[in-house]
């Protein structure tokens, strides 16, 4: 009688097998491989886009920071100061802005909200101890929201506490709720004016 057991055909199944195997292995290893690098390129498009959002929306300084003192002259009761978004920069949202001031005469306060409603030159004063606030004084070469849209110019008019005497040296911060913080370093001069530029 014929043997119709064959080694050969025994041997060709079990590589097909082992075949089958190694492909299967291979496809969910390189699945999960290119899971892996999407996710990786998806958290680093999301970081350029967010550090592209950052960078656009900045804003600078345009002219002089001016003080303005008390009546007697003793102290800076705000300083008003303009600003613009930077060259190419995209519309900011400043009603969301957070101010910041410090001075060498231990006057701080880190998180100064903007002042809405009434008159917005005198709501900023602290009165010797109430919180500082800042506002908007005038909105030029745009609309009348409250968003700083590019080729327009806002006054933004900060508070100053009572520690803001002559020859101190103040550090106001403006830091946007997105976008880089703009910072202001300037000294009161010894002789207050009533208005007077600081440098």
């Amino acid at each position: 009688m014929k043997n119709v057991y064959s080694e050969d055909a025994f041997t060709g199944l079990e590589a097909a097998i082992v075949l089958i195997a190694f492909v299967v292995v291979a496809a969910v290893f390189s699945y999960v491989v290119l899971g892996a690098g999407f996710f990786t390129s998806q958290t680093a498009q999301a970081t350029v886009h967010t550090g592209v959002q950052q960078a656009s929306s900045s804003m600078e300084l345009v002219g002089n920071v001016y003080g303005i003192s008390d009546a007697t002259a003793t102290e800076l009761k705000y300083i008003n100061t303009t600003v613009a978004l930077t060259a190419g920069g995209t519309g900011m949202d400043l009603s969301q802005m957070v101010v910041s001031y410090r001075d060498n005469n231990g006057g701080y306060n880190s998180s100064v909200h903007m002042e809405t409603g009434g008159d917005c030159t005198t709501a900023t004063t602290d009165g010797g101890g109430a919180t500082l606030q800042w506002c908007i004084g005038a909105k030029l070469y745009g609309n009348t929201n409250n968003v700083l849209d590019p080729n327009e110019q806002m006054v933004i008019i900060v508070g100053m506490p009572v520690t803001a005497t002559p020859n101190t040296k103040i550090s106001v911060n403006f830091q946007p709720a997105i976008g880089a913080v703009l910072p202001i370093s300037r000294t009161i001069p010894g002789t207050l004016n009533i208005v007077q530029p600081l440098y």
